[in-house]
């Protein structure tokens, strides 16, 4: 009997662990071994010449690259949804994969059926351990709508100008005073990976990350795991950052801003 009552005890203090842990992962799950040979591989037949046969980002073709390949293996990503530090969503990975990114060597895969996308990025999550551990994952970050000026010209207009004092302020040091991803902090940006860290030419048509004001706002709430690009979520006030990514939309061709 006392055998049995051990026995309970022990039973119902996984039980607990293993809740505490639920409510602590939101969105985990392991990576789903019955795509792993599928997803190697198109992996090997896409990506293997640039990431490199075991996920470190020194494929063949990698030499030479700005940025570097992605290193799959350190389950660093710097685009994503959720919280700092913390890895990506399924949907995120997808995006990269079917958008590519701008300015980079990254490019687009379109051809790749869906299955197909979801067995590369299944088989990307066996490179590194982080992606079993329960407490690497989390909900993404849910981020307010645009507010209702942004899309009226005159009174977006008239937010530009905080806009500008904001930049000087917390960007200038990095992206330069004339945004250019000059200022007098580059030659000492690095990455987690100890490689230079340009930042971003923000007179550019097109960014990483996406070039609408929401796409903006979104970095400069999750800033840019791996990067010295940081969260600015308790630096400036959700109106601040609204009007730091109307500024930067007119740093733009004008064409490109409006879209």
């Amino acid at each position: 009997m006392q055998r049995s009552g051990i026995g309970h005890a022990f039973l119902a203090l996984l039980s607990c662990v293993a809740l505490a842990r639920g409510a602590a992962a939101e969105g985990f799950a392991p990576p789903d071994e019955s795509l792993y040979a599928m997803g190697r591989y198109v992996y090997e037949r896409n990506c293997l010449v640039c990431h490199g046969r075991w996920g470190d980002g020194d494929g063949e073709m990698a030499k030479g690259m700005i940025p570097k390949p992605r290193k799959f293996s350190a389950g660093i990503f710097k685009y994503r949804s959720t919280p700092a530090g913390t890895l990506p969503t399924d949907d995120d990975l997808i995006r990269t994969v079917r958008g590519g990114r701008a300015n980079t060597s990254m490019p687009y895969f379109t051809q790749l059926s869906d299955r197909e996308v979801r067995a590369v990025i299944e088989f990307i999550k066996f490179f590194s351990p982080k992606w079993r551990r329960p407490e690497n994952y989390a909900a993404p970050v849910k981020l307010p709508k645009p507010p209702a000026w942004l899309g009226k010209e005159a009174e977006a207009t008239t937010r530009v100008t905080p806009g500008k004092a904001t930049f000087a302020l917390a960007c200038a040091s990095c992206h330069g005073e004339h945004a250019d991803g000059k200022g007098p902090a580059l030659a000492e940006l690095k990455d987690a990976w100890g490689d230079p860290a340009y930042p971003a030419d923000l007179r550019l048509p097109a960014f990483r990350n996406g070039r609408a004001p929401a796409d903006i706002f979104r970095v400069l709430t999750l800033g840019i795991h791996g990067t010295p690009m940081a969260s600015f979520s308790e630096a400036l006030t959700e109106e601040q950052r609204w009007e730091l990514a109307a500024f930067i939309g007119t740093l733009r061709p004008t064409a490109t801003a409006r879209k």
